[in-house]
C-alpha cells in the first residue's frame, strides 16, 4: 500500500460548483492541504475553507495550511515557471512526509479544473520524480472559469461548426492565433484584448467569476475595451488582485490572416 494524492477540481469560485465526485473525494482525504500567502491566496484559501465547512463531513480529516512561494518575474519565463514548480514540489514532498502516514490520502483543492491552465498535475509528477514519496494519483475534474463566463453571459462557447482556441494574454499580445476566429484568453496580466486590431470583434469578459465579487462586460470590442480596462484597474486596486477570463469573437472569415 502507498499514499494516495487526490487532485480535486473545486470550480471557478461558487461553492455550488462542487460536483458529487469532488465532495466524495473531499471526504476520502485524511489530510487536505490549503495554500495561503498574499491577498489573492488569502481570498482563495477562505473560499476553500468555505467549501470544507459546507461539504466536509469526515470528522477525521485534517486541514493544513501552507505558504506558496512567489514566482520570480525576472529572466526567462519558462525557466522561471519551471523553478517555481520545483520549489512547490519540494514543499509538497515535505508536507506529505510530515503531515500524512504511509497509507493515508492527501487532497489538493484546485481552483477551476486541474486539466486547464493549472500546473498541479505537473508539480505532483515532479514529486513522484523526486523518489522520496510513493503514491497513487487520482484527478477529479471541475467547472472552469470559461464555463462560468459563458453561463453568466448566457452564451454558447462555440459557434456552429467553428473551433475555439484557448490561449494566454501573453500569447495573444504577440499576435492573433492563426486559423482562429473565436479565442478564449486566460492569465492575462497585460490586457492583451487592447492589442486586437479588429474593433468590430465581440468580447465577453468576466473577473472573479463564480465568486461574490464577479463582474462581467459584453459588447463590441471598440466600444467596451476602455470600460473593461477601467473596471479591471479599479477592481485590482480595491481587492489587491484580479483573475479574469474572456472570449473574443471575430466575424467568420478572418481566420488565417494572423494579424494582431
Amino acid at each position: 500500500m502507498s499514499r494516495t494524492i487526490l487532485i480535486i477540481g473545486i470550480g471557478a469560485g461558487n461553492p455550488e460548483h462542487m460536483t458529487v465526485q469532488a465532495i466524495n473525494a473531499l471526504n476520502r482525504a485524511d489530510v487536505l492541504l490549503i495554500p495561503t500567502k498574499g491577498e489573492e491566496k488569502a481570498f482563495l484559501a477562505d473560499m476553500r475553507r468555505d467549501i470544507c465547512e459546507r461539504y466536509l463531513t469526515n470528522p477525521n480529516t485534517r486541514i493544513h495550511d501552507y505558504a506558496v512561494p512567489r514566482r520570480r518575474a525576472d529572466g526567462n519565463y519558462g525557466d522561471g515557471v519551471d523553478d517555481w514548480h520545483h520549489a512547490i514540489a519540494r514543499i509538497y514532498e515535505d508536507l506529505i512526509l510530515e503531515q500524512s502516514g504511509p497509507e493515508e490520502t492527501i487532497g489538493l483543492l484546485v481552483w477551476g479544473d486541474p486539466m486547464l491552465y493549472d500546473s498541479t498535475i505537473r508539480i505532483v509528477e515532479h514529486v513522484r520524480g523526486g523518489g522520496r514519496v510513493a503514491f497513487d494519483l487520482e484527478v477529479i475534474p471541475g467547472i472552469t472559469s470559461i464555463q462560468a463566463l459563458c453561463a453568466s453571459r448566457k452564451i454558447a462557447l462555440n459557434r456552429i461548426g467553428l473551433p475555439v482556441e484557448i490561449t494566454t494574454g501573453r500569447r495573444l499580445s504577440q499576435g492573433w492565433p492563426e486559423g482562429a476566429d473565436d479565442v478564449v484568453v486566460m492569465l492575462d496580466g497585460v490586457e492583451a484584448f487592447r492589442s486586437v486590431a479588429d474593433p468590430e470583434a465581440e468580447i465577453h469578459w468576466g473577473a472573479y467569476l463564480g465568486t461574490p465579487l464577479e463582474i462581467t462586460v459584453s459588447g463590441r470590442l471598440g466600444d467596451v475595451a476602455e470600460t473593461i480596462s477601467d473596471m479591471r484597474g479599479r477592481a485590482r486596486q480595491e481587492h489587491g488582485w484580479i483573475m479574469d477570463t474572456y472570449l473574443i469573437r471575430r466575424a467568420p472569415g478572418h481566420a488565417g490572416e494572423g494579424e494582431s
